[in-house]
Formats: structure tokens, C-alpha cells, sequence
């Protein structure tokens, strides 16, 4: 019954691909690596962080970071340095400026229009009070009881 939890335990921890030689030995420029790792995208898997990926790309970029943060970079330089070489698309979470804003608040601006949309319809679609419908046509009133008869 134990090893039987013992696996369970084991199979639901999460399952980093950071292999044992890429490792820093300092625990606080390590812990800045996995933070750093986290929020880039491998550009072979697409939706899997760097740190979760088994792909080579995934490995190079590991070790790029971690040797960007042995040389002396902030965290800020590090993602930097690796958006200047492969582009935003490798940030797992775009940012939050300059034409990405557009994208950030296209979503919400649709909704705020498409309620606008409703609401000027909607009013447009209301009987004015005190506008009486017009009564029907001599025509339309013999037309309506040749139909009513029929059934």
C-alpha cells in the first residue's frame, strides 16, 4: 500500500525536463533560472515552457539562460537577450505594450461595441408609447377574412 502511494505521489509531482548537468550549483541563481524558464515558450512544442520540454531547443535555451545569469544579467536582460534573438513569440505571456496593446484590448473593446450594437438595436426595435399601430386597409381586412375562413 505504500509504494502504491509512493508512485501515485511520484506520478502527480510535476515533471521538469532540466537535466542534473544543466543544474547551477548556486540554489538562488538556480531558482532565478526555473523562474526565468518558466515563462519562455519552446519554440518546437510550442505550448510548453522551456522548462518542461525535452526538445534540444528547449535544452539550448535552458543553458543560454542559465549562462546569461553566471555572467551577471538581471532577470530582465536574460528574457531580453533571448526576445532580441528569437523574436516575442517565445514569451509565454506576450507584454503588455506597444502593438500588443491593440491585441491585449481588442477582445474587450469587441464586447463593449457589440453591447453598444444590441442596445442601439434593441431601442430602435421599441414601440414608441403613444404611437398607435395602423389600422388595416379595406383591403387587407377582406383579405384577412377570406383567410380566417379557409380554416
Amino acid at each position: 500500500m505504500k509504494r502504491l502511494v509512493l508512485i501515485l505521489m511520484l506520478m502527480a509531482a510535476p515533471l521538469w525536463a532540466v537535466e542534473p548537468d544543466e543544474v547551477l550549483d548556486d540554489p538562488a541563481l538556480e531558482t532565478r533560472a526555473r523562474e526565468i524558464s518558466s515563462g519562455l515558450r519552446c519554440l518546437v512544442c510550442r505550448n510548453e515552457s522551456i522548462d518542461e520540454s525535452n526538445a534540444s531547443l528547449a535544452r539550448d535555451l535552458r543553458l543560454l539562460v542559465r549562462e546569461r545569469l553566471v555572467a551577471g544579467d538581471s532577470d530582465r536582460e536574460v528574457v531580453d537577450f533571448i526576445v532580441d534573438r528569437y523574436g516575442e513569440y517565445v514569451l509565454l505571456e506576450p507584454r503588455k505594450d506597444g502593438a500588443n496593446l491593440l491585441l491585449w484590448w481588442a477582445g474587450p473593446g469587441m464586447l463593449i461595441l457589440a453591447a453598444l450594437v444590441a442596445a442601439l438595436y434593441v431601442r430602435g426595435q421599441r414601440v414608441q408609447p403613444g404611437s398607435e399601430p395602423e389600422a388595416l386597409s379595406a383591403d387587407e381586412a377582406r383579405r384577412l377574412d377570406e383567410v380566417m375562413k379557409d380554416e
